[in-house]
């Protein structure tokens, strides 16, 4: 089967339902290596993947250079994001001035060898500029012809309702998974709402949903998900035992985990484009199919039963990395 086609938002173009993240080409996620990373992404669009999104704070423009080469070198034909409004630094910084979003797609397009971007998305908001004004700059981008559209990372019902009343914003992405729900209490419901595109990113619970065991001993310092208190401690302990309970039932089900993971992201609304990341064509092929995945109301019921809402033990982030993050209940 073709990989089914979702809308980006009201007035976007038809995408791939299922989308690819790029950030674990930057090595978020353990070692890369660039070559695997542009075979992976070969075996992407191979497989109809067609929405793909990166950031210039992955790997300081890492990752938008191995995606830059690919298109280049392959003329692949894809609706492309990024995002902007991280400070690199030994401080977490955010700045959504227009002179500093100007530079940082200046250089993303150079990058990513293009002369505009499908999407471009505020990373995280600078609490003291009204997002009104961000609005503003991004409508000057989407006239200029440098951006098509322009969205909102990890953010509170009440700045896209702002958002959107001064330019529509197209697409909203946070995490939203089996093991994280919180888009449930509004954003998801604002999104479909207003028209948005809901991007749900780490929909295989980073990895935690995997079609294997993650040993989180083995992570290295540079790995993102070290410090995240679902993987530390007693808290990824009691996490597996749920986790192996889902795992059973896919195997039940005769699908990897990752696959059914993903369909049942899916299957909360069609106006959702989740973006799986992997470093490897391997891992892709474990959940490319996830689209043809039919879950009936019994499958939906009894996978709220084995994993609940809530059901994680710790925080998905840890206080660092929640920084910039808008929280809203």
């Amino acid at each position: 089967m073709s990989m089914p086609k979702r809308q980006l938002g009201a007035n976007g173009p038809m995408v791939g339902a299922i989308g690819f993240g790029c950030m674990s080409f930057a090595g978020f996620f353990g070692a890369a290596d660039d070559d695997t990373s542009l075979e992976t992404l070969a075996a992407v669009e191979a497989a109809g993947i067609d929405f793909w999104d990166t950031a210039n704070i992955y790997g300081m423009g890492r990752s938008e250079k191995i995606v830059g080469q690919y298109l280049k070198e392959s003329g692949a034909q894809v609706t492309l994001a990024t995002k902007v409004g991280i400070v690199p630094g030994p401080q977490r910084k955010f700045n959504n001035e227009e002179d500093y979003i100007r530079s940082e797609l200046e250089s993303s397009l150079k990058k990513l060898n293009r002369d505009k971007v499908e999407l471009y998305y505020i990373h995280r908001r600078q609490k003291e500029l009204p997002v009104e004004t961000v609005a503003e700059t991004m409508s000057k981008l989407i006239e200029e012809g440098l951006i098509d559209a322009w969205g909102l990372s990890e953010v509170a019902p009440s700045s896209i309702r702002r958002a959107h009343k001064v330019v529509p914003v197209t697409a909203v992405q946070n995490e939203y998974s089996l093991w994280t729900r919180q888009p449930e209490l509004g954003v998801i419901q604002t999104c479909e709402e207003l028209g948005i595109a809901f991007i749900p990113f780490s929909p295989v619970a980073r990895g935690a949903l995997g079609a294997s065991d993650l040993d989180p001993a083995q992570f290295s310092d540079t790995d993102f998900r070290k410090p995240n208190p679902r993987f530390t401690g007693q808290n990824w302990l009691e996490n597996l035992d749920y986790i192996h309970a889902f795992q059973a039932y896919a195997e039940k089900k005769g699908v990897s985990t990752p696959a059914l993971a993903l369909a049942w992201v899916l299957h909360q609304g069609d106006h959702l484009i989740p973006i799986p990341g992997t470093r490897t064509k391997e891992h892709l092929a474990d959940w490319a199919h996830a689209g043809e995945i039919g879950l009936s109301e019994d499958d939906l019921w009894e996978i709220e039963q084995i994993l609940p809402v809530g059901w994680a033990s710790g925080d998905r982030y840890s206080d660092v990395q929640m920084v910039g993050v808008e929280r809203y209940c």
